[in-house]
């Protein structure tokens, strides 16, 4: 066969496998990848527990702040509430890593988050090392076995927070604990006004503006801290806070849903992913209980404050600290030792913050909280009954004496 014959076989057969080639089934074919915004906003809505109500795709805002190499994301994820009274916008920060035709999608506070922010280049190392922060033990260990635990604290409830103005100022409690989004979820949120108007974090942590008027402080021990409503707020995407750092102002901004009918903070408090009963929970020296929706008080000791009275932020307690809580005013004795058999070298007076050193078992006492043998030792080496100390911890708050 000639060559010019040989070629036009060759084109020949080609055009007849050409209708096969063109009809390759679409499997064949790479599936074009799911955006990231897709698959975080499928995530958020099927979180009922994050979104507290049922939304639709028009009702979320997702930025993705930060990215690499189509292949890592990070940002905000929110949805907008109803126009109705107590009602607020939720959502999380997120992290994302692409993977085939789609998206692994972690958010703030889940175990997950702290393992994917650890991998991803654009998070910064601040961020990774408090997102792998341990959140709380959920109830405390007796000292060895055998020994008492206060029943009535039920766990861990130390937060090392302020309230979220600065320390030494008072503000007034408007509205006492209710839900963050104001339909359902637990009492987490309260609503403060007043003083300055200068809403300031309550711990260091990073922070991350949600949306308009909505930012977010994300803290160590599994916690984090909402603020809504506020007006000349900071534009943060990760910003390193410490505890008293300016974030806004109080106000009505409603940009991301809600109502508002005086200029106030609605503060939440959130741990491992959710909104958390702020109740039990001290902040700023006070620790808030409640009676119904937007009803309760705050106890500083003895000292009781109910909706329209002011809080004095005495500041944070820190982890091995205490408030003297005389069970209705005055003040208690300090000993020698870790029971009433030994002598009274001096008292201390109802609302004072002390220094736990270490702690062991002594007499028996009741106070405010339920009955115990626990005694602390304080650092000027003098000891009182734990039945008159609120450490938010119902165990020894610094190992055994």
């Amino acid at each position: 066969m000639s060559h010019r014959r040989r070629v036009a076989a060759i084109l020949t057969a080609v055009l007849a496998l050409a209708p096969a080639v063109l009809a390759l089934p679409a499997t064949a074919q790479a599936a074009p990848r799911t955006s990231v915004t897709t698959a975080v906003t499928d995530k958020l809505l099927g979180q009922t527990a994050l979104t507290g109500r049922s939304a639709g795709p028009d009702e979320t805002r997702v930025e993705v702040t930060r990215e690499k190499g189509g292949r890592w994301a990070f940002g905000t994820a929110v949805v907008v509430a109803p126009r109705t009274e107590g009602a607020a916008p939720t959502g999380a920060v997120f992290v994302a890593r692409a993977e085939g035709d789609g998206w692994t999608v972690a958010f703030d506070g889940e175990p997950a988050f702290a393992d994917l922010a650890a991998d991803s280049p654009v998070v910064t190392a601040e961020e990774k090392r408090i997102f792998a922060s341990a959140g709380p033990t959920a109830a405390a260990e007796p000292l060895s076995p055998g020994d008492f635990v206060r029943p009535l604290t039920g766990g861990d409830y130390r937060t090392g927070m302020a309230l979220p103005w600065s320390t030494g100022a008072s503000w007034t409690m408007t509205g006492g604990p209710h839900q963050w989004d104001g339909a359902s979820g637990p009492y987490s949120s309260v609503d403060f006004a007043g003083g300055d108007q200068a809403v300031r974090a309550t711990r260091a942590g990073a922070a991350y503006t949600m949306c308009s008027g909505f930012v977010r402080v994300i803290h160590d021990r599994g916690y984090a801290s909402d603020y809504y409503h506020l007006t000349g707020h900071v534009n943060a995407n990760g910003t390193s806070v410490s505890q008293g750092t300016f974030l806004g102002n109080t106000g009505t901004n409603v940009a991301c849903g809600g109502s508002a009918t005086g200029r106030h903070v609605h503060f939440g408090l959130r741990q491992n992913n959710a909104y958390v009963p702020i109740a039990d929970h001290g902040i700023g020296g006070w620790v808030f209980y409640s009676t119904g929706w937007y009803e309760g008080y705050a106890m500083h000791g003895s000292t009781t404050r109910y909706n329209g009275g002011a809080l004095h932020n005495h500041g944070a307690l820190g982890l091995t600290q205490g408030i003297v809580d005389a069970n209705g005013g005055g003040s208690v004795n300090k000993r020698s030792g870790p029971g009433t058999g030994y002598a009274a070298v001096g008292s201390v007076a109802d609302g004072t913050t002390v220094t736990v050193s270490c702690s062991r078992n002594g007499t028996t006492h009741q106070g405010r909280f339920g009955t115990t043998s626990l005694w602390n030792r304080l650092s000027d080496g003098t000891w009182i009954s734990d039945a008159y100390l609120w450490t938010g911890y119902n165990g020894a708050v610094n190992g055994a004496c």
